[in-house]
C-alpha cells in the first residue's frame, strides 16, 4: 500500500467509513463518495484502486444496499477490517451541553445513543449522515445545536467534542470489506481464510436443508448467512454466506459441489484473510 493510492468510501469526510479506510490502510487518500453506488462505480470505473464498505453492524445488522449492490458489482473482496464506532457529541466551538436543545445525527446513531438524548431531554433531527450532520452544525454557527458523530468528523470540521463514547452499548462494531477489481490470489496455507459467495437454491422441497449439509458434513464452519428476494420475485430468494475455509480445502470444496447441486448458480465474491478481530472477539464455549 502506497500513500498514492485511493480509497473510496461512502458518505463525507470524517465519517466511520473514512475512518475505517484511514485506519486500514494508513497515508492512502479516502475519496468521498455519495452513495454506495458511487462509491461502487468509481472503484470499478479505475477512479480509485480499492473501497472500504461497511457490511455489518452489531446493532444495526446488515446493510441491506450493500447486499444487494454486491453480486452483480462485478468487483472482489480482498480483505476485511473492523471499526469500534465511538460516537461523541459535538458542538460549534465555546458550546457547552447546558447550551444544547437539539441534536442531530443519522438515524441508526440516534437510535444507538438514547441514554444521552434523554438525559438532555432535546429535540433530535435525522440526518443523511453522521458526518453530514457534524458539517451541518459548523454551518449553522449556532451553540444549540449539536451532533452525534465521529471524533474525525469534529476535527475535520473545527468542532469541539462535548462529550465522548455516548453511545449506549459498549459492543457497538461495524464490519467493512475491502473492495478491489481484482480477486485476490491467496494461498490455501493453512493460514485463517474467509470465503464469501452467493448462491440460488432450485425451488424444490428441501432445496436449502440439503444444499447446506454438505457444509455440516464437511466440517466447514459457516459464519453468515443471509437471504433476499431478487428480481421481484418470492420464490427467486438469493442468500449471502460466508465460511472459515478456502475454496482448495477439501472439505469445502465438496460442500461447494454439494450446493452446487442443488442450487442455480453459486458465485464467490471473494477469498480473503480473516482478521484477527474474529479471533480476539469469539465466544467462550458454553
Amino acid at each position: 500500500m502506497t500513500a498514492q493510492q485511493r480509497i473510496a468510501f461512502q458518505g463525507m469526510h470524517g465519517a466511520y467509513s473514512d475512518q475505517a479506510a484511514r485506519r486500514a490502510f494508513p497515508g492512502a487518500t479516502t475519496v468521498p463518495c455519495r452513495t454506495f453506488e458511487g462509491a461502487f462505480g468509481a472503484l470499478r470505473d479505475g477512479d480509485v484502486d480499492l473501497a472500504v464498505i461497511p457490511i455489518d453492524n452489531t446493532l444495526a445488522g446488515r446493510v441491506a444496499d450493500v447486499h444487494h449492490i454486491l453480486p452483480d458489482s462485478g468487483v472482489h473482496i480482498i480483505g476485511e477490517t473492523f471499526l469500534r464506532i465511538n460516537h461523541a457529541l459535538v458542538a460549534v466551538p465555546g458550546a457547552r451541553i447546558s447550551d444544547i436543545k437539539e441534536i442531530r445525527s443519522h438515524v441508526h446513531a440516534l437510535g444507538q445513543c438514547r441514554k444521552i438524548r434523554q438525559e438532555l431531554g432535546v429535540n433530535t433531527v435525522v440526518g443523511p449522515d453522521t458526518a453530514g450532520c457534524a458539517k451541518e452544525v459548523a454551518d449553522l454557527g449556532d451553540k444549540s445545536i449539536a451532533a452525534i458523530a465521529p471524533v474525525l468528523a469534529a476535527e475535520i470540521y473545527g468542532l469541539d467534542v462535548l462529550r465522548t463514547e455516548v453511545e449506549d452499548a459498549a459492543h457497538n462494531t461495524t464490519r467493512f470489506i475491502i473492495l478491489a477489481r481484482e480477486p485476490l490470489d491467496i494461498a490455501n496455507d493453512g493460514t485463517p481464510v474467509v470465503t464469501s459467495f452467493v448462491f440460488r437454491v432450485r425451488n424444490v422441497a428441501a432445496a436449502l436443508y440439503k444444499a447446506l449439509g454438505g457444509f455440516a458434513t464437511n466440517g466447514i464452519n459457516m459464519t453468515k448467512l443471509e437471504s433476499y428476494m431478487v428480481e421481484g420475485h418470492f420464490t427467486a430468494t438469493q442468500f449471502f454466506a460466508e465460511v472459515e475455509a478456502h475454496p482448495e480445502q477439501l472439505g469445502l470444496r465438496h460442500a461447494l459441489e454439494e450446493l452446487q447441486f442443488f442450487s442455480h448458480e453459486v458465485r464467490i465474491l471473494g477469498v480473503y484473510p480473516s482478521h484477527s478481530f474474529r479471533r480476539e472477539n469469539d465466544l467462550p464455549a458454553e
